[in-house]
């Protein structure tokens, strides 16, 4: 891997990465969470999520109709409390069948084997 360029490399991982966090905040989201315990909790689970992605994604996913939150003190400090709307939940699973649909094809894809000999259009 050392010959291949790293700027390109972090590119096309972010890229990937883009897609795989909205869907993993919705999944996440199924229960209420504030922004702090919700970056730790995906953390945990192997996504670590910046602040300055986290709170902009929550806010546009909230601005689609796909999260609710609401404000309320916990531990003496006021916290914003994000869910998955009834919009939310339908999106997700959608996105998950979509998700699931797009996995298997690349795991068709890697067992097949490389057609030999086929020529060049």
């Amino acid at each position: 891997m050392a010959a291949m360029n790293l700027e390109l490399l972090e590119n096309l991982r972010l890229e990937l990465r883009r897609g795989c966090l909205v869907l993993a905040v919705l999944a996440q989201l199924r229960s209420e969470y504030h922004g702090y315990a919700l970056a730790k909790t995906l953390a945990e689970s192997g996504l670590e999520i910046d602040e300055n992605t986290l709170y902009p994604l929550l806010r546009r996913l909230e601005s689609q109709k796909l999260l609710a939150s609401q404000w309320r003190v916990e531990d003496k400090r006021n916290k914003r409390f994000y869910k998955l709307s009834e919009e939310g939940q339908s999106v997700l699973e959608w996105l998950l069948e979509e998700w699931r649909n797009i996995n298997a094809a690349i795991e068709k894809l890697l067992k097949a084997p490389l057609a030999a000999g086929r020529k060049e259009a």
